[in-house]
């Protein structure tokens, strides 16, 4: 990427109000994703200061129910090095996410349903608070992800096709 596009992305993010942390690429290669949704995420300090430095992955993260409450599950923050032994000693706990009631119940109902997953798509700095987006998602099956890499090969061509004239 060009030091102008890199830029323009980094600027066009920033009009938004939000850095992106650490994205999921996995998620659109594997998943057909339904709905978004942002959601908070409760963490300690070690963890927020670990985020700020991009020491987060959420590539094998997950969302799960328990008790009527959404969390995130399978996600890695790495141990803050400066907090030493006041940092939090699990970089795998299970971390609770902040959603309105409604919403949490619409992504239950969704999860229910056969088929469908809640997993996250990115997390993100928003003023300073760490978010996570959620996508409620149905898994692709093997001929599914051929149709999609033939479709994307077809437009790569096209493009430049018409680059060339």
């Amino acid at each position: 990427m060009s030091g102008g596009a890199q830029q323009r992305t980094v600027l066009a993010s920033m009009s938004k109000g939000r850095k992106v942390i650490s994205k999921n690429r996995k998620a659109r290669r594997d998943y057909l994703i339904k709905d978004r949704y942002d959601a908070g995420l409760v963490l300690l300090g070690s963890e927020i200061k670990s985020i700020r430095n991009h020491n987060i992955n959420i590539g094998d993260g997950f969302v799960q129910e328990k008790e009527g409450e959404l969390w995130l599950l399978n996600t890695h923050i790495a141990p803050y090095k400066e907090a030493s032994m006041f940092g939090h000693s699990d970089p795998r706990r299970p971390r609770k996410l902040l959603l309105h009631r409604r919403e949490i119940n619409r992504i239950i109902t969704r999860i229910r349903q056969n088929g469908m997953t809640a997993i996250p798509l990115q997390v993100y700095l928003e003023r300073g608070r760490a978010k996570v987006e959620i996508g409620v998602a149905q898994g692709k099956k093997r001929y599914d992800k051929r149709a999609d890499l033939a479709k994307r090969d077809a437009n790569r061509q096209i493009e430049r096709a018409l680059k060339d004239r």
